[in-house]
């Protein structure tokens, strides 16, 4: 676990040196603080310019959602570029054979950005939500959200060969998230056609207030991970 943490602080300081990995990582605030008070304010002054009831206000359980995604993938977004240039500068290497390993190096580079990403939702989506949860669906949609991270950090680094390819990768890596708004905005069963996305379960959880939804939520994020994660291991083994 030493091994662990000192390489998670070295990613800290490696995030430091680089402003725009930086700015990633406080998006998340400075977004709260947009859709918490600029969304509604938009809602208000649209609704009265346009004389209608609502045009924004039927989809503020969609914002929350994506809220929700977003310190997860900005987090790990951060992560996966620090893990590409280290892959570039060949450091990468050197770290599995040392006491770190393989297994502490993914666990620093993934799963500890990932369960910071969990925590900092908890503690961001209360206070930034356009609508009520309940604290079993704030909890709920904290840890996919930061599943959903960890996806989003899989693709850059299994597509990715360096830093470069990892910007353009990013944001296609980004496409799988936007699943969530399907249930929002189709109510056809062709709908079911993305049911592969574990954001769309998550929208659909928040469209119909139900939390059973999340279960394939969760499980369709294990095999996404799983499968990035062995393509992941085998494109390692292949530069090594």
């Amino acid at each position: 676990m030493r091994a662990v943490r000192l390489s998670f602080l070295q990613m800290l300081a490696c995030l430091g040196r680089d402003r725009m990995l930086a700015v990633a990582c406080a998006a998340p605030v400075l977004a709260g603080g947009l859709f918490r008070f600029g969304i509604p304010f938009l809602e208000a002054e649209l609704t009265e310019w346009l004389s209608v009831p609502a045009i924004i206000a039927p989809y503020y359980r969609l914002i929350d959602v994506f809220f929700g995604m977003l310190s997860p993938a900005m987090f790990c977004f951060a992560s996966a570029m620090v893990s590409l240039e280290e892959a570039d500068e060949r450091t990468a290497a050197y770290l599995f054979v040392t006491p770190l390993g393989r297994r502490g190096y993914l666990t620093a580079r993934l799963g500890v950005p990932g369960a910071a990403a969990f925590l900092v939702t908890l503690v961001l989506l209360p206070a930034f939500r356009l609508t009520a949860f309940s604290a079993a669906a704030l909890l709920l949609l904290a840890a996919a959200g930061a599943l959903q991270g960890v996806i989003v950090a899989l693709l850059i680094l299994t597509v990715s060969s360096n830093k470069l390819e990892g910007m353009a990768v990013a944001k296609l890596s980004m496409l799988p998230v936007f699943g969530a708004a399907v249930p929002f905005f189709i109510e056809e069963d062709v709908q079911y056609a993305l049911f592969w996305l574990p954001s769309y379960w998550m929208g659909r959880a928040a469209w119909g207030d139900e939390l059973l939804s999340m279960v394939p939520a969760f499980a369709l994020s294990g095999v996404w991970i799983w499968v990035l994660f062995r393509m992941y291991l085998r494109k390692k083994v292949n530069c090594l």
